[in-house]
């Protein structure tokens, strides 16, 4: 097993090292585990949040052993490019990786868990949370911020934004990491990255007005590309669902 650790967390190596050797066995299970396994763990008077990738297909083995960065390690690095620029995120504490010789086994990023009001997920089936428009016209802003400083997230879907409410607003932060790209974006782009959030039309319709104000592009132009988007992203979604299940039929 190799590993990074957070240079604020180096000194408690051995301790971050016996959780990770000991996840099959202990800590409180966290969210969906269909696809990877999250845990939480108590750890020096704070909540840490391990995140297990499950073992890759055989092709992928070789792939991540010798020409491509884990998931794991991506997720930390992001994590890192991210707090530099001063978006949020949960803090980064460390990941680890198994490998034999020749495959890449499993993986596990650490980060401390974050506490929030809502994410952005609530927001697309609780229309009565208090301030709501100003909540999802932050978020928007907060896109564009991500869009200016040459962030693509990937993988900006409902689940993926954590909402916290203060005094002065609202703070986001993103998690989920490992698909990032770093370039500059047109606006086709930018507008793209919004398909996956919603299918409600009233929810594109105040993201549409408030990034075409962050822009300075008119809103027609704005809400029919980000609808065709959504739209688009919804009917390849369902698509692939429908052959997935002719192709699994056999399982049923």
């Amino acid at each position: 097993m190799n590993w990074k650790i957070n240079k604020q967390f180096q000194d408690k190596e051995l301790a971050l090292l016996k959780i990770i050797n000991e996840f099959d066995v202990s800590g409180q299970n966290f969210g969906n585990q269909e696809r990877n396994s999250l845990k939480l763990f108590e750890f020096e008077g704070m909540t840490v949040n391990v995140k297990s990738f499950k073992i890759p297909n055989a092709i992928n083995q070789i792939v991540y052993r010798f020409f491509r960065k884990s998931k794991a390690q991506r997720s930390f690095e992001y994590a890192n490019i991210l707090q530099e620029l001063g978006i949020g995120t949960p803090q980064p504490i460390a990941y680890f990786e198994m490998k034999t010789p020749f495959l890449f086994k499993k993986s596990y990023y650490m980060s401390e868990q974050l506490n929030c009001e809502y994410t952005y997920r609530d927001l697309t089936f609780n229309f009565s949370i208090p301030d709501y428009d100003a909540i999802l016209r932050a978020f928007t802003r907060f896109t564009f911020t991500l869009h200016e400083n040459r962030i693509l997230f990937l993988d900006h879907s409902p689940g993926n934004t954590l909402i916290k409410v203060n005094e002065s607003g609202f703070d986001f932060f993103l998690v989920d990491l490992n698909r990032m790209e770093f370039k500059n974006l047109n606006f086709n782009e930018r507008i793209k990255n919004f398909a996956r959030l919603t299918t409600h039309k009233e929810m594109v319709e105040v993201m549409s007005d408030e990034y075409a104000k962050c822009i300075n592009q008119p809103y027609e132009k704005v809400f029919d590309l980000m609808w065709q988007y959504t739209n688009d992203f919804q009917e390849k979604y369902y698509r692939k669902k429908r052959w997935k299940k002719r192709l699994l039929f056999w399982r049923s």
